[in-house]
């Protein structure tokens, strides 16, 4: 039974959603503030979260910033019904996903479980890397699936779940061209539809993590109206 954290002030939503959650199978913990929820984060970690991102107290994004400072846990934003800058700038600081206020708890439900779908692939390929020993190497770039760990020029690089699959599909094939349809494929469930911009936003936040270890990476090459495509070096 996965355990989803819900993080919102308005209580409402808390109940409604815990109770949706319940529903399907899921352990669900609730806090109307971000502080609430940090402290209990630092004595356990949730399977993964929703937050909102305005909560009194801490913020989402204040939230989001200081989980990601230990851990790569699937987080889903709540933003605002026309807010774009707080779904870009969310996405840009390592959210997975969002869903704009008012939602379908429908949606909410199928984005959660895509989420937690995506990790048990890696999972699998976690196993699979574990029987046959072998890291995937491109020039500076290595990569460990059973660890889920990434290195580049030896200096460890801290990647949420999506930007690890995205940088894995790149990398798997160097100079070969993936469009945002073939990155979404990698990156959502079938069942989840996003547009082109979370794609580049998520790849925006993966270049500025490889630039944080070597501010001359740019083995991610941009092909605009085509995609990306992964040089290496």
């Amino acid at each position: 039974m996965s355990r989803i954290a819900l993080v919102d002030d308005d209580r409402n939503i808390l109940t409604s959603v815990a109770m949706t959650l319940e529903a399907e199978g899921f352990e669900v913990e609730t806090y109307n503030d971000g502080q609430a929820a940090l402290e209990a984060f630092n004595k356990r970690l949730p399977d993964m979260a929703v937050f909102d991102i305005k909560m009194p107290r801490m913020d989402g994004m204040d939230l989001l910033q200081r989980v990601r400072q230990k851990s790569t846990m699937p987080v889903i934003f709540l933003t605002s019904k026309d807010d774009e800058i707080d779904e870009v700038l969310g996405l840009r600081m390592g959210a997975d996903d969002y869903v704009k206020k008012p939602f379908s708890q429908r949606l909410l439900v199928e984005r959660i479980r895509a989420l937690l779908r995506r990790q048990e692939v890696l999972a699998a390929d976690e196993t699979a890397e574990a029987e046959t020993s072998q890291l995937m190497v491109r020039g500076e770039l290595t990569m460990d699936p059973l660890r889920h760990a990434v290195s580049w020029k030896g200096m460890d690089v801290s990647l949420t779940v999506t930007e690890f699959l995205l940088l894995q599909a790149l990398a798997q094939r160097p100079g070969f061209v993936k469009s945002r349809d073939q990155l979404m494929d990698v990156a959502y469930d079938d069942q989840v539809y996003v547009d082109d911009r979370t794609i580049d936003s998520h790849i925006k936040r993966l270049r500025k993590k490889m630039r944080s270890v070597d501010g001359d990476f740019s083995a991610i090459e941009t092909l605009y109206g085509i995609g990306y495509r992964y040089n290496e070096e």
